[in-house]
C-alpha cells in the first residue's frame, strides 16, 4: 500500500475509534447519571442532563483520541507510512 492509501485507511480508523470512544463514553456517563445522580437530583433535570452528558462525551472521546495519538507517534513514524493531510503553500 502506498502512502495515500495508509492516510485514507488512517483517518476511518481514527474517525471509527473516535466514535466508538465516544459511544462507550455516553453510555458509561448515563450509567453513573442513572446510578448516582438521578435518585438525587429533581425529576425536571432530566431534559438539561442529557445534552450535558453529550457534550461531556464529546469531550472525553476528543481527550482519548489525542491520548492515542500521541502514544501512536511515539511507537511509530507516521512519516514514514503516512502522508501528510495538509500541506504548506510553499
Amino acid at each position: 500500500m502506498n502512502k495515500k492509501t495508509n492516510t485514507i485507511l488512517f483517518v476511518i480508523g481514527g474517525t471509527l475509534f473516535n466514535i466508538l470512544v465516544m459511544i462507550v463514553s455516553f453510555l458509561l456517563l448515563l450509567v453513573i447519571y442513572a446510578r448516582v445522580f438521578f435518585p438525587l437530583l429533581p425529576e425536571s433535570s432530566g431534559p438539561w442532563v442529557m445534552p450535558i452528558i453529550f457534550v461531556a462525551s464529546v469531550v472525553n472521546s476528543f481527550f482519548v483520541y489525542r491520548l492515542a495519538i500521541k502514544i501512536l507517534m511515539k511507537k511509530v513514524d507516521m512519516e514514514k507510512y503516512i502522508d501528510p493531510i495538509f500541506r504548506s503553500r510553499r
